[in-house]
């Protein structure tokens, strides 16, 4: 009589990866009024005024600050609308995006 034999089933669950974030970067320059900064960090990031006040003062003062961390497609997303808002008022606004390490 032959020998059979059986291996055991076992069930795989996938591992599903937590999506790669991205960072918002606001970067200064010496032409966009500080105000309509603030305005633009309020609007599109929801960030209260204390709070896009302290990121445009940073941004001014070290040339550039992170505003937010997001998946890649919310933060390319957001950092185009705010650069569009800044250029569709005639200011060289520039907000970009890179990888979180």
């Amino acid at each position: 009589m032959p020998e059979i034999t059986t291996k055991p089933r076992t069930q795989v669950k996938p591992q599903t990866e937590r999506p790669k974030l991205y960072k918002v970067i606001l970067i200064n320059d010496d032409f966009t009024p500080r105000d309509f900064v603030v305005t633009v960090l309020k609007g599109e990031f929801k960030l209260s005024e204390d709070q896009a006040h302290r990121i445009m003062i940073t941004a001014h003062r070290r040339g550039v600050c992170v505003v937010a961390v997001f998946t890649k497609d919310v933060a390319e997303t957001k950092a185009t609308r705010a650069t569009d808002a800044g250029k569709a008022k005639g200011y060289p606004l520039l907000f970009t995006t890179e990888p979180e390490e």
